[in-house]
């Protein structure tokens, strides 16, 4: 079985209020755009090793076992008899950048896992399950639109459509630690109701919609915020950090052949005309 996990975009991040258990509250809105990895599972037959994997593309850091691919697939064994599983993952989805690769790569594990052994599991009950393994992974069960709270993993539908828009997205070399971009936050509810900015045109969100984030990785990222302007020179509607970063985005009406030249030392995708 060959899946294509997705990446996914924020539009807007409100870092909320902090948690008793240290983490944070958030709001946000998961997109999820047509870059994507690739993941292959089938049955390893006459071994009694549990799992093969082998990873290609962009290098991955860390031991097999710590791959969220590995870990979701042993949280699952833990309540199903699961036979020994040969797997493969070719990394596009740069690592780092606040576009939910890892998370995208789980969510399809288990979901694949599900249809190739029958697990009497519906998509409410991966979610629940994802959450455990990371806070954005229920999101990719599905992969739809959506509103998220809590610390990312309480999702509601979202009327979005962004079909007809041109997507430009520059990750840089430098990648951003999380406690970096928690650094200088201060938490506060938004002044706006995410839904209700998003109702609006995306002709507006350059003035309404915002990442928290950007307030404290910018400063710290000079290069990061620079992107963000040079996409705005290039003619963006809208362009923002996604996530924690160091993705930036960039949407547009029209195809944007030259981003590549314009960015010659990032990684840039562009897909022309999201669906």
């Amino acid at each position: 079985m060959l899946l294509e996990p997705q990446a996914k975009i924020n539009l807007g991040l409100h870092v909320v209020e902090r948690r008793a258990d240290g983490y944070h509250n958030i709001e946000t809105a998961f997109y999820a755009i047509p870059l994507h990895d690739e993941l292959e599972v089938k049955l390893l037959e006459g071994t009694d090793t549990p799992y093969s994997l082998q990873l290609s593309g962009q290098k991955v850091q860390g031991e097999a076992k710590d791959n969220l691919v590995v870990r979701t697939l042993e949280a699952l064994r833990a309540d199903f008899d699961i036979p020994p599983v040969d797997i493969w993952l070719h990394k596009r989805i740069p690592m780092g950048a606040g576009l939910g690769g890892g998370s995208s790569d789980a969510a399809a594990m288990a979901c694949a896992l599900r249809q190739l052994f029958d697990l009497p599991l519906s998509d409410e009950d991966l979610e629940a399950r994802m959450a455990k393994i990371g806070a954005d992974c229920p999101f990719f069960v599905k992969a739809q639109p959506a509103l998220a709270t809590g610390i990312g993993d309480v999702l509601a539908p979202l009327d979005l459509s962004l079909r007809g828009w041109t997507l430009v997205l520059v990750k840089p070399a430098v990648s951003v630690p999380t406690k970096d971009a928690y650094a200088g936050i201060t938490p506060r509810k938004p002044d706006t109701d995410l839904r209700t900015v998003l109702a609006k045109p995306v002709e507006q969100w350059r003035k309404l919609l915002r990442n928290d984030f950007e307030d404290s990785v910018f400063p710290q990222y000079p290069q990061i915020a620079a992107i963000k302007e040079t996409l705005y020179d290039m003619g963006a509607v809208y362009a923002a950090m996604s996530g924690s970063g160091s993705a930036v985005f960039g949407l547009f009406r029209h195809k944007m052949a030259e981003a590549p030249n314009v960015f010659p030392d990032c990684y840039v995708f562009q897909s022309s005309y999201l669906q």
